[in-house]
């Protein structure tokens, strides 16, 4: 089989994409190394011409999907006051809770209609002595909360490290490349809830305004059968990412974007819950250690493609959109 280079893949992209791709990661980590190329093969397309691919049979078990969106719903449902109490403009690491329409991704827009629960890695790891160091805060209100969330944060994260190495053929980067530099599972863990969009609408007020990711990629678990999340092709069109049964959604962000010279693509996306019902979604945003610096991977640069971006660690880039984010100083 000929394999082109990363760059002559590049060459020919085609950003004006109209559906998303849809993966199956049953050979992720096939003993046969010519399978486990095709399918980086097929990650490479989706990342260079889309940043976005569904995966099917990615193994995390359903019933931890359930119990962590339940977890969310039960804290979502309490008083105000008490969800106050983990208020994530209070932490330094911006874990806890995300009120309703304090977040605002685009600039444009008057507010992000959802409220959220944030997690990350627990103290135990080295990473506390990074830019985004600390643990978690956890709620004595809802019975199981903690174990919930962290066991489907844990099956998320284990998928996610099947899919390094993929990644990095795709990059034509030895299989190993990242192993070194996702010791500490730099993942950060949201549970969205969206309530429902009703009355007059105002085209300024989105679940999530357009964006794009921060970390490396992200994860996702959507509601299934309500249409929500958009992604932006090149002609300005606004694409469904409609919720495929027993698929998860991986987006390439801006981290991995940087890294790769942007020849993987970051996409800008957003969420409109039109729908008259509530919605919930559970993304994991997967990064490399924080203290890991993002220099330009050399297969992405060349005379004609020079690096674009000046080199920072992976966690003074996520802190910094973060900052940005959440309007902190």
């Amino acid at each position: 089989m000929v394999i082109e280079s990363v760059l002559q893949t590049a060459s020919r992209s085609d950003y004006g994409f109209k559906e998303i791709p849809v993966l199956d990661m049953k050979d992720a980590t096939n003993p046969d190394p010519l399978v486990r190329q095709q399918l980086a093969k097929d990650v490479r397309d989706a990342c260079i011409n889309v940043g976005f691919f569904y995966v099917k049979n990615h193994d995390i078990p359903e019933e931890d999907i359930s119990r962590a969106i339940e977890a969310g719903k039960r804290f979502f449902a309490l008083p105000e006051e008490k969800k106050l109490k983990y208020d994530s403009r209070k932490m330094d690491n911006f874990r806890g809770y995300t009120v309703l329409l304090s977040e605002n991704n685009d600039p444009e827009n008057r507010g992000d209609l959802h409220e959220a629960y944030n997690i990350g890695p627990e103290e135990t790891y080295s990473s506390k002595q990074s830019a985004m160091s600390g643990g978690n805060v956890w709620p004595s209100e809802v019975l199981g909360f903690q174990e919930d969330l962290m066991s489907y944060y844990n099956a998320a994260v284990a998928f996610g490290r099947k899919l390094f190495p993929l990644f990095a053929i795709a990059l034509d980067l030895p299989e190993s490349f990242f192993d070194d530099k996702t010791q500490e599972a730099a993942a950060i863990m949201r549970v969205l809830h969206y309530p429902p969009q009703t009355g007059p609408h105002d085209d300024r007020v989105l679940g999530i305004g357009a964006h794009t990711d921060f970390e490396c990629f992200t994860i996702l678990w959507q509601e299934p059968d309500i249409e929500a999340l958009q992604v932006l092709n090149a002609n300005k069109e606004w694409v469904n990412a409609t919720p495929i049964p027993g698929t998860l959604v991986i987006n390439i962000g801006d981290q991995l974007a940087r890294w790769t010279n942007d020849i993987f693509k970051s996409t800008v996306h957003r969420a409109i819950n039109r729908t008259g019902v509530e919605r919930h979604s559970m993304p994991l945003f997967f990064g490399v250690d924080y203290h890991v610096k993002l220099e330009p991977i050399q297969s992405c640069v060349s005379a004609d493609m020079p690096s674009k971006y000046e080199v920072i660690t992976a966690g003074e880039h996520v802190k910094a959109k973060l900052t940005a984010a959440y309007g902190k100083k």
